[in-house]
């Protein structure tokens, strides 16, 4: 029998209907405990390709009997050997196409909610990096917020439901992973939407995203409302759309709370993450619906794999909205910061415009998960 190629789109959905998984992650160690494919119901062995050169009979009894085995590696080679190895012994066997490079890349769109007058919103979930990306469709005109590289996943679906992108706007200067933005809107002649404040660098032309500039999309009355929301970024800004969702960017997530300092500015920005987190996000009503642009870990995705919560259920949940003391909050902040992101000075740089790597360089500036959240 010969093994079966796994793509991608594949594992994210058992991934997301929490189906029975066991990975034979022949990658190096180092690279297995920085990041791996997650899940509730995922089982892992990690034994280096080099391990099993001579064959596989050493691990056999450490594998279930009774399931495929699914071999991933960095790119796919050493998976598919190890796969066939497996398979001459009888073992059902699979391996992940692509390797770890395409689970990093894949997006899943999922519908998240309705706009007035008709129209959809749609969250874009990079499942092996913890990216969301968003697409707002109303009357044929789509506005996309957060754009990836994989600028093809947009524009396909875009053609798919019939809309055409307008706009397309980033919260702020990403440190994380490379924005499709700039690429995105010169792909359909839309215009590119950037906060100035985190734009001094940049040399490009952009529009500048400020408070008071709302955005039409289509002909109901769908407005993208800007909110200066500085505090992982200077220029960080927040969306509210059709009064109803709050795109809060890398400002708050479902489990914790933006980091301030990939600007390495930490304790200059502290404070205006607390400003925005206890006093502008504050005065929002309390039912809008979260929808933030990174997720970091598995328990935060909902059953259809969606990534959302109520507003006023965070600042009852989120420890990182309930600390009252502005003291302990600082401390909260800067002393849980994780490792910075993989290449995240490139990446910066990447996306002022300062430099532009070949593709192969850009994916692998992107490997590994996004760090953007205190822990």
């Amino acid at each position: 029998m010969a093994v079966t190629a796994r793509t991608a789109g594949e594992i994210t959905k058992k991934v997301i209907n929490k189906e029975g998984l066991f990975i034979l992650d022949v990658r190096n160690q180092d690279a297995f405990e920085d990041w791996k494919i997650e899940g509730e119901n995922v089982q892992y062995l990690n034994i280096p390709y080099f391990d099993l050169l001579d064959g596989v009979e050493e691990i056999m009894e450490q594998l279930p009997k009774d399931q495929e085995i699914l071999v991933a590696c960095a790119k796919e080679g050493s998976s598919i050997m190890i796969a066939e190895m497996l398979d001459e012994k009888g073992v059902p066997a699979s391996y992940l196409a692509g390797g770890m490079k395409a689970w990093s890349e894949h997006l899943e769109p999922v519908k998240v909610g309705e706009v007035k007058g008709g129209g959809e919103v749609y969250q874009f979930v990079r499942i092996g990096k913890g990216c969301l990306s968003y697409m707002i469709i109303s009357n044929g005109e789509a506005a996309v917020v957060d754009a990836t590289r994989m600028t093809d996943v947009f524009l396909d679906f875009a053609k798919e439901q019939n809309a055409t992108i307008k706009h397309v706007f980033d919260t702020h200067l990403h440190a994380d992973h490379i924005s499709g933005g700039r690429k995105l809107a010169a792909a359909v002649n839309g215009t590119y939407w950037l906060p100035p404040k985190d734009a001094g660098e940049v040399i490009f032309e952009y529009e500048a995203l400020e408070e008071g500039k709302d955005v039409q999309i289509g002909n109901t009355t769908i407005v993208i409302q800007p909110l200066y929301s500085p505090g992982h970024t200077i220029g960080s800004t927040s969306f509210i759309v059709d009064d109803h969702y709050l795109l809060s960017g890398d400002i708050l997530f479902i489990d914790s709370i933006g980091r301030p300092d990939l600007a390495g500015l930490a304790e200059d920005w502290v404070n205006d993450l607390r400003e925005s987190l206890y006093k502008r996000y504050k005065q929002l009503s309390d039912d809008l619906v979260v929808l933030p642009a990174h997720f970091m870990i598995m328990e935060e995705l909902n059953d259809d794999g969606s990534v959302s919560e109520i507003l006023g259920t965070l600042y009852a949940e989120n420890h990182g909205l309930n600390i009252e003391d502005e003291v302990e909050f600082r401390q909260l902040v800067t002393g849980n910061l994780p490792p910075q992101p993989n290449a995240y000075q490139e990446i910066r740089r990447m996306n002022m415009g300062i430099i532009m790597p070949d593709e192969e360089t850009q994916r692998e500036m992107e490997i590994g998960p996004n760090r953007c959240a205190v822990r």
